[in-house]
């Protein structure tokens, strides 16, 4: 497969042209890869108005995965912001989500002036482990247009996208995505990504799975009508000064992927579900059920997650996420499982820790999010909470899923959720 950004820059990296544009840095080294590093000059294309080795790259893109496909130099921060617009320009006005939701879900449906009806799950905020049945009877009886799901979590559970898809499609309902953890499940025998099961619109996140710098996302959007908009509603929300180096990564990774991505996947997922094995067989509880995740309930095995994530950390292994009871690894395809293996079969076994978190319950929504996103606010104690309505999403990425929603009225369960996690101030309004 061609890689026309790639071989368009490193062209003119190649041509000694006196750079008298942006960036700064002339193309002289200071970091090493500067001579790469260019802007919208002739030649080059334009990301939001892309008809040239963008566009060609793009359509590699949407070849490899099989619906109309867009670049975001943003994450999938900018994807979800531009999948809710187009959503909106849709008719949708209400959507059904699960609540385990990323913040930029909820402060783009604020920015959109969308209401939200929050799904709850069964497990951590972090994840939102539905009954089928109850979904499919919420989603008859919601007036909401639309349904939002997380899938990948980022615990490593997979919803039953294939499920949802046939409850939307039967209800009239449109279903939206944000796999950005799943880029990679495109590539499985079956695929497992949300488009070929029956979503209409998601993103991914290439660089959280796939060899892309960080910032490299796609839009898929399946009804080709609807993606005539697509790079509009990108441009609403995204810089006008997208990064070429991460356009350069996506144009090189369709090379990638076009090769013998697919077979290398698949051997490596084989190594990965006999770790997964092995580790059950030492005692380990493992949450997930995403091929290239191993979440541990590291409780069971006498430890907090933070605990067990510092053990790894001494032992020159780094893991994704911790918190009091999960520690969350990503795998990769150089991945060294046997030194994995090595390393986390010498942790000892203790007493199981029975401290569990706060069962996730709805909050009264006292005002929308929207008004309590822009209200006047101010800082305080969290133990002075109670009864206040919070108005700032206060939470650090990973995970960026919030507790609170903006506009909702805290209690007693919410501050019992706050001291577990340990947030200690909160913004309320005024």
């Amino acid at each position: 497969m061609k890689t026309p950004i790639c071989d368009f820059v490193n062209s003119y990296s190649e041509s000694n042209t006196e750079r008298l544009h942006m960036p700064g840095h002339k193309g002289k080294e200071f970091l090493g890869f500067e001579k790469f590093d260019i802007t919208e000059i002739k030649g080059a294309d334009s990301l939001y108005d892309a008809s040239g080795i963008i566009k060609e790259s793009e359509d590699n893109a949407s070849d490899l995965f099989g619906c109309p496909t867009f670049y975001s130099t943003e994450g999938s921060s900018l994807c979800i912001r531009a999948m809710l617009f187009l959503a909106k320009q849709k008719g949708v006005k209400k959507i059904l989500a699960g609540r385990n939701a990323h913040k930029v879900f909820i402060t783009a449906c604020a920015l959109l002036d969308i209401e939200i009806e929050w799904l709850y799950g069964n497990s951590s905020f972090l994840s939102c482990k539905s009954d089928y049945d109850e979904l499919k009877a919420t989603v008859k009886s919601s007036n909401a247009e639309a349904v939002y799901i997380t899938s990948p979590d980022y615990l490593g559970f997979m919803c039953d996208i294939a499920l949802i898809s046939n409850i939307c499609k039967t209800n009239g309902k449109t279903l939206l995505v944000d796999n950005a953890h799943g880029a990679y499940l495109k590539f499985l025998t079956p695929s497992l990504h949300p488009i070929d099961l029956g979503a209409d619109m998601c993103c991914d996140s290439a660089h959280k799975t796939l060899p892309c710098l960080t910032g490299g996302a796609y839009l898929h959007v399946k009804d080709k009508n609807i993606s005539k908009n697509a790079k509009n509603a990108l441009a609403v929300f995204g810089s006008t000064s997208p990064s070429y180096l991460v356009l350069l990564s996506l144009d090189r990774l369709n090379a990638y992927l076009s090769a013998n991505f697919k077979e290398n996947l698949s051997h490596f997922i084989l190594k990965a579900e006999k770790l997964k094995k092995r580790l059950r067989g030492l005692g380990f509880t493992l949450f997930e059920n995403e091929p290239l995740k191993i979440t541990f309930c590291t409780k069971a095995f006498g430890y907090t997650g933070h605990e067990f994530a510092d053990i790894l950390r001494e032992n020159n292994i780094e893991c994704e996420f911790s918190d009091k009871d999960f520690t969350v690894l990503m795998l990769g395809l150089d991945t060294n499982t046997e030194n994995l293996y090595e390393v986390i079969s010498k942790i000892e076994k203790r007493e199981p820790i029975t401290t569990f978190p706060p069962i996730i319950s709805s909050h009264e929504q006292a005002i929308s999010i929207r008004d309590a996103l822009i209200s006047n606010s101010q800082e305080i104690d969290i133990k002075d909470a109670v009864g206040r309505i919070i108005c700032d999403i206060n939470v650090s990425c990973p995970p960026a899923v919030p507790i609170a929603i903006c506009g909702e009225r805290i209690t007693k369960y919410t501050i019992e959720s706050f001291k577990y996690y340990g947030i200690n101030k909160c913004r309320v309004v005024k």
